[in-house]
């Protein structure tokens, strides 16, 4: 997979199992690969999990499963890189966190055996530099030039500083150690939506190193999407990050692959990617107190994601339909128009039935109990029609 330069932004997740335990670690990972995430990052904390990664990787292909792996180290992946070979071979990817690689003439020791390893086996590397676990060492350093100042920057500013500079600095001696630049991805990760936005503008306007964005811990629910959202979408829109991770805190037992979807729908919604038709539903009001519009919209997000499988081998282009479903008059009609095929419902005290436009046309008037079924039947035959039935080259 190529990453940076004019290639697709890359959706990126990762599992929350044992990684030791390889039956439920391929299975999330295929999963999550399943709903969308390109790459899929497993945690190889210890010689149990390192020993697994093999047997994960031939689970997933004994699925009929291709899932670029990446192995994410920490404190002693110096260790469990050198002692499972297996391990290094199986990875497509390593993360290396230089907070924690060792200190002192440790530090560079450590990084250079994992350097060498990814060198040996070919294998790119992701330089991942957190706020939470930052060079000591160096923000130390910062922190003290900072203070001889005549003018000191704020604390948070320093951070940020150390932040860009742990992870130029790791950089240039990766390559030292014989890590080519285009196999190299930075990401500088903080929790707070402005300091990401700060540091990765600051970090994009110092080097061409490939760029993986994503808050550090962005939450739960709502809290976590929104924040995500917020601090993805300017420096997207500025051309700045290559692949992208919603760090969502699931809830017990929810659904891990959601992070998956939200990247997909950042993207969408900026337009940089598409990966399913695109639904524009109203939020309904006092015209509209029949829940029959929401259940419509609901059944028609359902059914593109049941289809999107056959429809995406089958319909080149598919993907970047529009379809509206609408609750009354008043703007129904014209968001319908601008659709490629849209249905308009009636609202409280209107005529009972629904004016379907398509292609900006009014085509047919639903009625009755049957508008679902005959909206959807209308939705097949229009894909039919417009996409064809040639083979698809887009990717999930």
């Amino acid at each position: 997979m190529t990453l940076g330069g004019a290639s697709p932004i890359v959706v990126q997740s990762m599992t929350n199992t044992e990684t030791a335990d390889a039956e439920s670690t391929a299975r999330q990972g295929a999963l999550l690969f399943q709903a969308g995430s390109e790459l899929v990052r497993i945690t190889v904390n210890t010689r149990e999990a390192a020993a697994a990664v093999p047997e994960i990787r031939r689970r997933l292909e004994g699925m009929g499963l291709d899932v670029p792996l990446v192995g994410d180290f920490h404190y002693n992946g110096h260790q469990l890189l050198r002692e499972y070979p297996g391990c290094a071979e199986a990875l497509d990817k390593y993360r290396i966190n230089p907070g924690n690689v060792g200190v002192g003439r440790a530090h560079d020791d450590n990084f250079r055996q994992m350097i060498e390893v990814a060198v040996a086996h070919q294998k790119p590397v992701r330089i991942g530099v957190n706020w939470g676990s930052l060079d000591r060492a160096l923000l130390t350093e910062l922190m003290n030039l900072n203070a001889k100042l005549s003018e000191p920057l704020e604390p948070r500013l320093v951070v940020l500083q150390a932040m860009r500079e742990s992870a130029l600095r790791s950089a240039a001696l990766a390559e030292e150690f014989g890590l080519a630049h285009d196999r190299i991805v930075l990401s500088a990760k903080v929790s707070g939506v402005r300091d990401l936005v700060d540091v990765y503008r600051n970090l994009a306007g110092r080097c061409d190193y490939a760029l993986h964005l994503g808050l550090t811990e962005a939450g739960m629910g709502s809290k976590g999407m929104i924040a995500t959202a917020c601090a993805l979408a300017p420096l997207l829109l500025e051309g700045i990050g290559d692949t992208i991770r919603t760090s969502l805190t699931p809830a017990p037992g929810g659904d891990r692959s959601e992070e998956v979807r939200v990247c997909r729908q950042i993207l969408q919604t900026l337009d940089l990617r598409h990966f399913e038709p695109q639904v524009t539903s109203c939020p309904g009001c006092g015209r509209t107190n029949s829940t029959f519009f929401q259940e419509l919209a609901e059944q028609i997000q359902g059914h593109i994601r049941a289809r999107m499988p056959e429809w995406r081998s089958r319909h080149s282009g598919v993907e970047m339909m529009k379809i509206a479903v609408m609750g009354c008059v008043v703007n129904g009609p014209g968001e319908s128009r601008h659709a490629d095929i849209g249905i308009s419902l009636p609202g409280t005290g209107e005529d009972p039935k629904a004016p379907v436009f398509v292609d900006g046309k009014l085509v047919t008037t639903l009625k009755g109990g049957g508008i679902a079924r005959e909206f959807i039947a209308m939705l097949e035959e229009y894909i039919e029609r417009r996409y064809g039935s040639a083979t698809s080259s887009t990717t999930a």
